[in-house]
């Protein structure tokens, strides 16, 4: 386990300008190495596998075209054993190159020039029913955040997921979209480090 994930993607070495901004805000840094390791290394992951887990954060990331933090959960789904799955996952953000969203139909009668249409994924060629409904659900609310509704959650407990497993597949992905926000944010900071130093 690295000591900080984020540190480790950026290659943000102790002593490093950008290691002090980070350290400037250590609790917003511990809280977000902690919130990964309750994720990625829990103590039980009885509800959703580390390899489910895994892949549904290479999709998540894969979707918001984040090369390092896709790599990185694509990684590890393949460490443990599935690299088939990860094959797949990689064949949908294939597909879905070129697509921006967030698209979807609002609900309230006021918003409704604002629907736009755009893809949607029913199905993953390559994994089973459980893991598709979570790929499809993760796809969902990157693309499609305003369509999530009871319904979506249903799909995924027919799919044999439990309402904890629900739970957690849900704070994973909120999770990794928090971490795609800080890569990023972070990855534009140290190019501008970078720039001053040249």
């Amino acid at each position: 386990m690295a000591d900080d994930v984020i540190d480790e993607l950026l290659a943000i070495l102790p002593g490093d300008r950008l290691d002090t901004v980070r350290r400037a805000r250590t609790q917003a840094r511990d809280n977000a190495q902690a919130s990964y390791e309750a994720l990625f290394e829990p103590v039980d992951a009885a509800e959703v596998s580390l390899v489910e887990r895994h892949l549904v954060a290479q999709l998540v990331a894969g979707l918001s075209r984040e090369p390092l933090l896709t790599d990185f959960y694509r990684a590890g789904a393949v460490e443990r054993g599935a690299a088939a799955e990860a094959a797949a996952v990689d064949a949908v953000i294939a597909d879905a190159a070129g697509t921006s969203g967030p698209y979807g139909r609002y609900t309230e009668p006021g918003l409704a020039g604002e629907d736009t249409d755009g893809p949607r994924l029913a199905a993953i060629d390559g994994v089973g029913s459980r893991l598709g409904a979570a790929v499809a659900h993760a796809h969902l609310l990157v693309f499609r955040p305003r369509e999530a509704s009871r319904e979506a959650l249903q799909r995924l407990l027919d799919a044999g997921w439990s309402t904890t497993g629900v739970v957690t597949l849900s704070q994973l992905i909120a999770f990794v979209s928090f971490q795609l926000r800080l890569i990023q944010g972070l990855g534009a900071l140290q190019s501008e480090i970078e720039e001053d130093v040249a």
